[in-house]
């Protein structure tokens, strides 16, 4: 059990809970943060241009760098931030396997290197801490990265993950369709981009089915559309933004050019114009395949085998823990914080507005990251790979 009891991670996350903030400045959830971790031996640095938090507890023997990733921010509601992905809890079973690490720097053959991260959701919080020198910060690279997402709809305590591509590579698209308005009594006169928005949409999703091989899972949502202020007046504009996904980022790639050739052609068809501007968003996260089973292996140490699931399928969500994965081995892992009384089958999911998530994984989630952190110091600069695992299925 953590040296931080249960009842008080619990506290911790509710005081996140209730001060919400989004994006790369978080100044109330960094302070709480900060006193969470005040009075332990370690070594604390904060951000230069966004709400981080560094923490280094330094092990009594010398060795190689471990890291293991919070994230800290809100998502944006119509009411006002809210947490509903889970990053109070993830924070809070950070703070916890630092105290537990902290109470333990006497085995450990290595550094611990903690990373709280504001901007997951959509503003690239990871790449802002990479800038700001966080692989160097302990003065040796990490050799393995960790991080703990929780999932409202997965069963009560139950981690999971996948070896091999794990989550999508992102970008995000806006389509400008630019006609010329008129009044809706003489459309012969105007040169409408409703219809040509319509057309798009269709011609959208037909490029994905067509163009990609099925077994090449790709994704393109059109989440937004805008035209016209009044039922009489055909616009000169009609603006479309859209998702993008897929798992590498060569075929996102491939997918945003596909949508810009598509756009100027339903353009070129309806007499009007078409500019694309397409944002990248996140690189695919990648789990290594010998670091998903070294998860799996402690899972079983700690909690038995029965609260562990080897994935085979990939979820086309995006987080920017794949920045951090593409300079070092490492693997995201999840752990189902569904309510008991709610099925995890039809329970809202992460980033509904009503997602809930139970505070009874925290101590379970704070004692395998600070696990994963001694184990793998103690086993030095290398893990077996093993078998590749993506076909496996294990409960």
């Amino acid at each position: 059990m953590s040296p931080l009891p249960a009842a008080d991670l619990s506290r911790l996350r509710a005081r996140l809970h209730a001060q919400p903030e989004v994006g790369l400045h978080l100044p109330h959830t960094q302070e709480t943060v900060l006193a969470a971790l005040d009075g332990l031996p370690i070594e604390i640095r904060t951000g230069r241009a966004l709400s981080s938090v560094v923490g280094i507890v330094r092990g009594a023997s010398p060795g190689p760098t471990v890291l293991l990733r919070a994230d800290l921010d809100a998502l944006p509601f119509p009411g006002g931030p809210r947490h509903a992905c889970g990053h109070d809890q993830h924070a809070a079973m950070l703070v916890g396997a630092a105290h537990l690490l902290s109470a333990r720097r006497d085995q450990l053959a290595g550094d611990v290197l903690l990373m709280f991260q504001p901007g997951e959701e959509g503003h690239d919080g990871a790449r802002h801490m990479l800038d700001e020198g966080l692989l160097d910060a302990t003065g040796t690279q990490p050799i393995a990265a960790y991080a703990l997402h929780s999932a409202a709809s997965g069963p009560l305590g139950t981690f999971a993950n996948t070896a091999g591509p794990a989550l999508a590579a992102s970008g995000s698209v806006t389509i400008t369709l630019r006609g010329r308005g008129g009044h809706g009594a003489w459309p012969h006169r105007t040169a409408d981009p409703v219809p040509a928005a319509g057309a798009l949409i269709t011609a959208l999703y037909a490029v994905v089915n067509r163009e990609f091989d099925v077994q090449e899972p790709v994704v393109l949502t059109v989440g937004s559309v805008h035209a016209g202020t009044q039922a009489t007046i055909i616009p000169a504009e009609a603006q479309l933004d859209a998702t993008l996904r897929a798992l590498s980022d060569t075929t996102l790639e491939r997918l945003a050019a596909a949508v810009d050739r598509a756009a100027q052609g339903v353009a070129h068809a309806h007499g009007i114009r078409a500019e694309t501007t397409y944002r990248p968003g996140y690189p695919a996260t990648v789990n290594h395949i010998g670091e998903a089973d070294f998860v799996r292996d402690t899972v079983h140490d700690l909690f038995g085998p029965d609260r562990f699931v080897r994935t085979s399928a990939p979820a086309l969500v995006s987080d920017d823990i794949g920045r951090i994965l593409a300079a070092v081995p490492g693997v995201m892992t999840s752990v189902g914080a569904c309510p008991p009384g709610r099925d995890p089958v039809t329970a809202p999911g992460n980033h509904a507005p009503d997602a809930e998530f139970d505070d009874a994984v925290l101590p379970d989630g704070a004692t395998l990251l600070a696990e994963l952190a001694q184990r793998r110091l103690a086993a030095g600069y290398s893990v077996d790979t093993g078998a590749s695992g993506a076909q496996d299925q294990e409960t």
